[in-house]
């Protein structure tokens, strides 16, 4: 194997690539610390696989000799961050792999490269969307989803496919987070189910990895392929591709929470405010409560008080003024939840709808639900929606 790459198109698709690199690879699976370099074809192909996520970049490459090598990935990481601004020369010698950059030469020992997994294919594209648009949407939804590794089916995020509609959710049980917009499905995934009503796919994606992956494919022009389907091995596998990168992840298994019974078509009580102030005065309140105390929130007609720490420790208040027609009420949010909520919304105006009640004490101990903008007159929901557990205060 022999080629020439330019340096920072290469060091870009090493580095994007290295990401998914197990942390700690087993004894028996050393050849996963490796990245794969396969220059068998007119493209060079950087690739990394764990067994549940692949990641694989394409670089133009000359190549002068076709072939595969298979190197310690975050030992070539480091070295193309810090390699001259040159093109760069990679070439097979006996056991090592040689690179050459302007004055600088590295011989990397070479992994077994026969031992190496193959890499899953993409299932058939599903559809297409913006790349931008698509990270922002997952952005806002992650948040919510749980970190919990003994609690897998909540470390995902739910994909929803129903004609041009896209459903994003996750919840972590004490909140629930659900984007939809539209995008563009391909003829193969479109049919009598939509008109039914029925979704045409449900996914369960890990969090992490889809947060990940749609961030790196937020450039500017960049169309997003997403695939949902079964791989040639039978696995479910979800896969997104955008310019030169691709993404390939096993879904997560089990049953997702049926969160749809959560959320109400309508929020009779309303308090409205503005997010940058509200933001700024849960970080203050906030300072002085322990690390997994709520801050309290007093709503009135014209105001709303914020309140943390309680009894002989710390304590502070500060008052906001909001739009609010209704009864006196006291509700305590975890701050972090809040915060992360708040910073979500694509809206300089946050709305917090109450279930309507005549004891504003059961309006209290129901969920909140959080959205940047009121629906339309036509009665369109939100297409950003935050639901929030409250914290039921002692006393």
């Amino acid at each position: 194997m022999k080629f020439r790459v330019e340096r920072d198109e290469f060091t870009e698709a090493v580095a994007w690539t290295a990401r998914t690199l197990p942390s700690r690879p087993t004894t028996q699976l050393q050849v996963l610390s490796g990245l794969l370099l396969d220059a068998t074809g007119p493209m060079l192909k950087v690739a990394a696989y764990d067994y549940e996520v692949a990641a694989q970049s394409t670089v133009h490459a000359t190549v002068s000799e076709e072939g595969r090598a298979l190197v310690n990935g975050k030992l070539l990481a480091e070295i193309t961050r810090a390699l001259p601004a040159a093109p760069v020369d990679l070439a097979i010698d006996g056991t090592r792999l040689v690179i050459t950059c302007g004055n600088a030469r590295f011989a990397l020992p070479m992994l077994p490269v026969d031992d190496y997994p193959g890499l899953p294919g993409m299932p058939p594209v599903t559809g297409h969307i913006e790349g931008s648009a698509f990270a922002a949407a997952v952005a806002q939804v992650a948040i919510a989803a749980g970190r919990d590794d003994t609690l897998p089916v909540l470390t995902g995020v739910r994909i929803e496919i129903e004609g041009d509609t896209l459903t994003l959710a996750a919840t972590d049980r004490y909140r629930l987070a659900v984007r939809t917009l539209k995008w563009r499905p391909t003829e193969e995934s479109t049919g009598e189910d939509d008109a039914a009503g029925a979704p045409v796919t449900v996914a369960l994606v890990p969090a992490r990895t889809l947060l990940d992956t749609a961030k790196s494919l937020s450039g500017a022009g960049v169309e997003v392929s997403i695939a949902l389907g079964t791989g040639p091995s039978g696995e479910t596998l979800a896969g997104f591709a955008g310019s030169t990168r691709q993404t390939t992840t096993r879904l997560l298994e089990g049953q997702f929470p049926p969160y749809r019974k959560l959320l109400p078509d309508s929020s009779p009580l309303i308090a409205q405010l503005e997010i940058a102030p509200l933001q700024e005065a849960v970080r203050r309140v906030a300072l002085v409560a322990a690390k997994t105390a709520p801050v309290q929130l007093l709503f009135s007609p014209d105001h709303l008080v914020l309140e943390a720490g309680t009894g002989g420790e710390a304590q502070a208040t500060e008052t906001l003024p909001l739009t609010y027609d209704g009864p006196e009420l006291a509700v305590a949010f975890n701050p972090s939840y809040l915060l992360d909520a708040l910073g979500a919304l694509e809206s300089d105006v946050v709305r917090i709808g109450f279930a309507s009640a005549d004891d504003p004490t059961v309006a209290a101990n129901k969920p909140a639900i959080l959205t940047g903008k009121a629906a339309d007159e036509d009665g369109e929901l939100p297409d950003y929606r935050y639901l929030l557990m409250p914290i039921r205060l002692n006393g």
